[in-house]
C-alpha cells in the first residue's frame, strides 16, 4: 500500500471514529422527535434507526433496548441542568433568597429546551409503563427534591426563612415548570388561552419568597398581642 493510500485509510478512519462518537447523540434526538410524536408505545427502534439514518443494528450497537434508549434521552435532558444547579448551589456565597431566583431562572430555561416532550411521554405512559416513572423518580426526582431541600434548610439556617419543613415546601418550588411544559405540549397548542412562562415564573418566585420570608420583629410582637 503506497503512502498516499495509507494516508487515506487513516483519514476515513478517524471520520468513521467521529462518527461513532456522534451516533448516540444522533439517535438520542431522533428517538426525542418520535417518543413526543408517538409517544413510548408507538415509537419502535426500527423507526428511530430509520430517522437516524442507520440500521436497526446500529441502534442494538449503543442502547440495549428502547427503555434503555429513553432512559439516556432522560439523562441527557436532565443530568447538565442538575449538575448545573449543584454547582450553583455548592458555590453560591449570596442570599439565599438571590439563590431561589437563581435556580428558578435556570430551571425556566428547560422550557426551551426538549424536558417538556420528555415529560409529557413520562405523564402519559406511566400508567401502562411503570418503569418510565420509576426512572423518573430515580434520575431527576431524588436528585431535584435533594438539592431544593439543601436550598430551603441554607435559608432556614441563616435565619432568611422561617421555620418550615423543607420535603413540604420543595415540591412547590418546581411546580409551575412541570404546569408550564406541559402546557407547552398539550393545553397550550390546543386552546386560545396563552400563558407567559416568564411573567408566571416571576409570579412565583415573588409568591414563594413572601411566603418563606421571615416576619418583621414588630410584626410579630403584634401577632403575638392579638
Amino acid at each position: 500500500m503506497t503512502e498516499r493510500s495509507d494516508k487515506k485509510a487513516a483519514e476515513r478512519g478517524k471520520k468513521w471514529e467521529r462518527r461513532s462518537d456522534e451516533r448516540p447523540a444522533e439517535l438520542m434526538t431522533a428517538a426525542l422527535r418520535l417518543f413526543a410524536e408517538r409517544g413510548f408505545a408507538g415509537t419502535r427502534l426500527e423507526d428511530v434507526a430509520a430517522s437516524a439514518g442507520v440500521s436497526k443494528a446500529t441502534v442494538y450497537l449503543y442502547f440495549d433496548n428502547k427503555e434503555s434508549l429513553f432512559e439516556a434521552v432522560v439523562r441527557d435532558t436532565v443530568t447538565p441542568r442538575l449538575e448545573q444547579a449543584d454547582a450553583l448551589l455548592d458555590a453560591f456565597d449570596g442570599s439565599t433568597p438571590n439563590l431561589v431566583r437563581t435556580m428558578l431562572a435556570l430551571l425556566e430555561g428547560v422550557l426551551d429546551g426538549p424536558l417538556p416532550s420528555v415529560l409529557k411521554v413520562v405523564i402519559a405512559e406511566s400508567g401502562n409503563f411503570p418503569e418510565l416513572a420509576r426512572l423518573w423518580g430515580d434520575v431527576v426526582l431524588r436528585r431535584l427534591f435533594k438539592l431544593l431541600h439543601r436550598v430551603v434548610q441554607r435559608g432556614i439556617d441563616r435565619g432568611e426563612f422561617r421555620s418550615v419543613n423543607p420535603s413540604d415546601i420543595v415540591p412547590l418550588i418546581g411546580a409551575p415548570v412541570v404546569i408550564l411544559g406541559l402546557w407547552k405540549q398539550s393545553f397550550g397548542v390546543h386552546t386560545e388561552i396563552h400563558l407567559d412562562p416568564r411573567a408566571v415564573m416571576a409570579a412565583h418566585v415573588d409568591m414563594l419568597l413572601r411566603g418563606l420570608s421571615k416576619p418583621a420583629p414588630g410584626r410579630a410582637r403584634e401577632k403575638g398581642k392579638r
